[in-house]
């Protein structure tokens, strides 16, 4: 039996990682946190600082900027890996010029294989104004595309904004082409 996939998204500071730790703690003691971030400077030294306060000493952590299937394929059975967040590595991948359909297929079949449960961090970005350059209006298409393909297949989804967490019900829906 593969394990579950669980999609949370909503806006920055919305309350999204404090419900992952919760989320994530219910499904097993062997814990994994897949970092996607990559440190550049000071204040972002800060951030994974207090994000690692906030999670404590009970998650083996690990940096993955990239190879986020390799990574799940590799969890071990029964786990729970926390993945934050997806635009982030979207971010990377962009800047990187990596192939970015080629990344979401290999994200997505390796969610469909994991033997640990998954929980997915990302924001939502499609929310706001139309972005004023090009680069940034491609990262929200990507962002939303990604979205729409991990929610048509995850088994849980929620939304997280302002500080409340809003379960929705997956169901079928059309996927960017």
């Amino acid at each position: 039996m593969n394990g579950r996939v669980v999609l949370i998204g909503g806006g920055v500071r919305s309350g999204k990682s404090r419900f992952v730790l919760k989320r994530a703690a219910q499904f097993s003691d062997q814990r994994l946190f897949v970092a996607t971030a990559e440190v550049r400077d000071d204040e972002m030294r800060e951030r994974v600082a207090l994000h690692r306060a906030e999670r404590g000493a009970d998650w083996d952590v690990r940096e993955v900027p990239i190879e986020l299937a390799v990574e799940l394929r590799e969890a071990p059975r029964g786990a729970v890996v926390v993945v934050d967040c997806l635009t982030l590595w979207l971010t990377i991948l962009l800047l990187a010029e990596e192939n970015i359909e080629q990344r979401v297929l290999e994200l997505t079949a390796a969610l469909a294989e994991a033997q640990a449960d998954c929980v997915l961090v990302t924001n939502e970005v499609g929310l706001g104004i139309v972005p004023e350059h090009a680069l940034a209006r491609r990262f929200r298409d990507e962002a939303g595309c990604l979205h729409q393909r991990l929610a048509a297949n995850c088994d849980e989804l929620y939304f997280a904004a302002m500080g409340c967490i809003l379960r929705l019900r997956p169901g079928p829906v059309e996927v960017c082409s």
